[in-house]
C-alpha cells in the first residue's frame, strides 16, 4: 500500500516505510501533474541517490519474514509505503517492490495506493 503521510499512517499496516529521503517529483514542473504509476517518475524515483539501496535491503529485510508468515499460517501483511502525499515516491516504490515480490514462490502481491488522486 502506498500513502501519504500527510493523510495518516495506515493502522492496519505491519510494515512502513518512508520515502521523504528521496527528492520529492512534485518539485519537477513536467512530472507535478503526473504519479508514480507513470514511467517518467517512476524513472525518476528509482534512479535517485537511495532508492536502489533502500528497494535491496527492504525486499532483502521482507522475504524471510514473509516466510515466516506462511509457515505460521498468517494469510496476508500489509507494507505500507509512504511519501508526503502519496502520489509519486510512494506509489513507485510500491509498483517496484511488488513486481519484486511477485516472483516470490507463494507470495500473491495486491497493490492499493490508498491516497492517489486525494489532491
Amino acid at each position: 500500500m502506498s500513502f501519504g503521510f500527510k493523510y495518516g499512517t495506515p493502522t492496519d499496516a505491519d510494515f512502513v516505510a518512508d520515502m521523504r529521503f528521496l527528492p520529492n517529483p512534485f518539485w519537477i514542473e513536467e512530472l507535478r501533474g503526473h504519479t508514480g504509476k507513470d514511467a517518467e517518475v517512476s524513472e525518476y524515483v528509482l534512479s535517485r541517490e537511495g532508492a536502489a539501496e533502500f528497494l535491496d535491503s527492504f525486499e532483502a529485510t521482507l522475504r524471510p519474514v514473509l516466510a515466516g508468515y506462511q509457515r505460521e499460517n498468517k494469510s496476508h501483511s500489509t507494507v505500507a509505503i509512504g511519501c508526503t502525499g502519496g502520489k509519486h515516491r510512494s506509489v513507485a516504490m510500491v509498483q517496484e517492490l511488488a513486481r519484486r515480490l511477485a516472483d516470490a514462490e507463494g507470495v500473491a502481491v495486491s497493490i492499493r495506493h490508498r491516497d492517489l488522486g486525494r489532491e
